[in-house]
């Protein structure tokens, strides 16, 4: 199944990250908005002409993240920066907002046009550096079905997210289905311990068995 009309004759399609460097209202934000927009959209550039088939927009250099709502601030900057890609680039963009703020991100998808976002936490609980992070799906998909040009938004979500531990060990099958027939995530992201760490191909493959004709 293909999530977007544009990755039909793509058997895998690749996502380019645009990791921004911090925003206003970050501990670490320098003061310069424009810097920043630049920075992204030179990235931009060289991810489309490297040929990806779509673009994801993360707030990654916010560290120490929020556990889940992030300020307007962070939201405003986000919406800007995600409106100049939308504008340049022909390819799906999605919205990523540390840690977990998934309404936060479904809502600079709706304002700029993206097609989709990522969700850490989208079911069940997890350990990390934030504290404990809960599952927000019963929050976001009635914000979305609420949002009604929010419904073709898709929702990647994240099983056994990177930086974090589980509560209590569960199979990862059982994480996958729970996700997606109990979240109702559009599509799954498995990733490694870390960012920039590979993802073990058993893992991969068990992830793929259990989603079925789920992304």
């Amino acid at each position: 199944m293909s999530l977007f009309p544009q990755w039909s004759a793509t058997p895998v399609p690749v996502i380019g990250m645009l990791h921004l460097p911090p925003l206003p209202g970050s501990s670490r934000w320098a003061g310069d908005l424009e810097a920043v927009r630049n920075f992204v959209l030179h990235d931009a550039e060289s991810l489309c002409a490297g040929g990806v088939d779509g673009l994801m927009i993360e707030n990654f250099g916010d560290t120490p993240f929020y556990p889940d709502r992030v300020p307007a601030i962070t939201v405003a900057a986000m919406t800007a920066l995600a409106c100049e890609v939308q504008r340049r680039f022909d390819v799906p963009l999605g919205i990523n907002v540390l840690r977990n703020d998934g309404r936060s991100a479904l809502a600079v998808a709706v304002a700029s046009g993206a097609s989709f976002i990522r969700v850490n936490v989208l079911c069940g609980a997890r350990v990390t550096d934030q504290g404990l992070l809960q599952g927000i799906a019963h929050d976001l998909l009635r914000e979305r079905s609420f949002l009604k040009s929010a419904e073709t938004i898709r929702i990647l979500a994240d099983v056994d997210v990177k930086h974090s531990a589980p509560l209590a060990i569960r199979p990862l099958e059982v994480e996958v289905s729970d996700v997606i027939h109990r979240g109702h995530a559009d599509a799954i992201i498995v990733s490694g311990a870390a960012t920039g760490s590979a993802t073990e191909t058993h893992t991969l493959s068990t992830a793929k068995s259990a989603a079925g004709a789920t992304p």
